[in-house]
């Protein structure tokens, strides 16, 4: 008998379904991944499943849970399961853990909510959790809070506190999105061990087929609310059925081949000249993040920018658009510098200013929630232009449309949009003014695959026909492959190796490169497959 058995669900809101029929089953000890786009009903599914959506929902069909009916059970009943019997790692765990309260004190509430526990018996057994979870250090940990933890740390945190009952079951909804390669295998690697070492069964829920394909026994696809293949892992992988499937195992963008010929010289448009920049944590205490960065980007070049959480590639992108300063170097733009080092706020000429633009990763905090999008986009016109109203309004216009949105969208507010259409507002602003360089730090790291590759293929055609530069910050290395010209890789401040990007991942000449590529998911058994 399944532990978890999904039989005929659906879920409605306002009499509009919006999940159909969608039937599973977890068994003991095994794993099962989720697999489709954003909107595609996966987290939908299992909120519905376990209990967890609010009374606005109605939801049809059974969930049974080791025998227990969940859509049927009591509030009561279903408290007393979720935590104890069914554990939950979330996706974003700065959201889920609370800025205020120690990791200890919250990951020691898991347990008290379910057994009548002595202090010191809850300090050990978060000792323990802790430990098992990676984190160094455990009983000197127990007093920090969220800040102090790295994303990976605190993912690892959230597990702990998902693991602190021994659940028969835990569903990770996707638990490595926004991770760099390295963390997300790390965190794959620790899921697939506690599975293991505890024979917990495990839902995994991901928007990349790539990353389930590490750890899952079977794998559903979902689209639009519904199940459109479903079967054991490596038939999925090698032999799909429906062409959704096909297309969510494509790679997110294709490497671009190697020119016959000689490449392009390109003028010199940003220069980076020995710079260093570093953070006072304390009086006493003065962290280093950047080392001596050189690096040029040339006219119409896009340049990708790779390496782990914490390797100063936000702060580097930073400095290049004149949001903070170096501690010591130079940063030029067609020759003139326009940031100075020292510990004042960085004063960039206008002009340089309206030349560099940044998108940033989150396409939810970059936009007001307050303001229509044609007011967003507008505001680059009236703080730096002196165009009249209709203008303006016509240029909003033409943003929208070279970023494939319909006008009609100027008149919405960034809620009613989705995740891909957000950040094709946020880089239409980006444009507004016509910059010679465009930052984009992670623009496509919390975006499904079909959405990303709609992201990537927009960039690209920046650059083909506007001449667009493009500094762009990635973990996503199949990305940077397909779309940058050339790469820098940033280990813990440090560029440890730069060049063409099609010679610089055929042939890595530093171990840290090479680590960054065997992390990427999927490539253990894409090779497998090939041999």
């Amino acid at each position: 008998m399944p532990l978890l058995q999904v039989e005929n669900l659906g879920v409605s809101f306002r009499s509009t379904p919006v999940v159909h029929d969608v039937s599973f089953t977890v068994d003991k000890a095994r794993t099962l991944g989720i697999v489709g786009e954003s909107g595609s009903g996966k987290s939908m599914s299992l909120l519905a499943a376990t209990g967890l959506l609010g009374p606005g929902a109605v939801v049809n069909g059974r969930t049974l849970f080791d025998g227990t009916d969940l859509v049927t059970a009591s509030p009561r009943h279903l408290r007393s399961i979720r935590g104890r019997d069914i554990g939950f790692v979330f996706q974003d765990p700065s959201s889920n853990l609370h800025p205020l309260v120690p990791i200890g004190r919250q990951i020691g509430e898991a347990l008290t909510a379910h057994h009548r526990l002595d202090r010191k018996t809850v300090r050990r057994r978060v000792i323990e959790l802790l430990d098992e979870v990676g984190i160094p250090r455990a009983q000197e940990r127990l007093d920090d809070h969220p800040v102090h933890f790295s994303g990976g740390m605190r993912q690892r945190v959230m597990i702990a506190i998902a693991l602190a009952n021994n659940p028969q079951l835990v569903i990770a909804d996707e638990p490595t999105t926004a991770l760099d390669a390295t963390v997300q295998a790390s965190i794959l690697a620790l899921l697939r061990r506690l599975q293991q070492d505890h024979g917990m069964a495990l839902v995994l829920v991901s928007h990349d087929l790539a990353v389930v394909s590490e750890l899952a026994d079977d794998v559903v696809v979902m689209r639009s609310g519904r199940v459109v293949e479903s079967g054991p892992v490596d038939r999925v992988y090698n032999a799909p059925t429906h062409s959704y499937t096909v297309e969510l195992l494509e790679p997110l963008a294709q490497p671009v081949a190697a020119p016959a010929g000689p490449r392009p010289e390109r003028p010199e448009l940003v220069r980076i000249e020995n710079l260093t920049k570093g953070f006072r944590i304390s009086r006493k205490e003065h962290r280093p993040v950047l080392w001596d960065i050189d690096l040029r980007i040339g006219e119409g070049e896009i340049v990708g920018l790779v390496g782990e959480s914490g390797s100063g590639k936000s702060t580097l992108s930073r400095i290049v658009t004149g949001l903070d300063v170096a501690d010591t170097g130079t940063v030029s733009f067609r020759g003139t510098s326009y940031v100075a080092s020292g510990k004042r706020r960085p004063v960039v000429d206008p002009q340089v200013r309206r030349s560099i633009q940044m998108v940033f990763q989150d396409p939810y905090g970059s936009l007001n929630p307050r303001r229509k999008i044609a007011q967003i986009l507008a505001a680059p016109f009236e703080l730096s232009t002196d165009l009249p109203g209709p203008q303006i309004r016509r240029r909003v216009g033409e943003l929208l449309e070279s970023v494939g949105l319909p006008g009609d969208f100027a008149d919405r507010y960034p809620v009613q949009l989705s995740g891909g259409q957000r950040q094709r507002v946020a880089i239409a602003r980006a444009l507004a003014l016509d910059p010679a360089l465009v930052v984009a730090d992670e623009p496509v790291s919390a975006l499904d695959k079909t959405t990303a590759r709609q992201i990537v293929e927009l960039l690209r055609s920046l650059r083909d026909e506007r001449g667009t530069s493009l500094l762009f910050v990635s973990h996503d290395l199949g990305v940077v492959s397909a779309l940058c010209d050339r790469v820098a890789v940033l280990h813990d401040g440090v560029i440890v190796e730069q060049g063409y990007t099609d010679e610089v991942f055929a042939d890595p000449a530093h171990d840290y490169t090479r680590t960054l590529l065997g992390a990427v998911p999927g490539s253990t058994r894409k090779e497998t497959v090939d041999a």
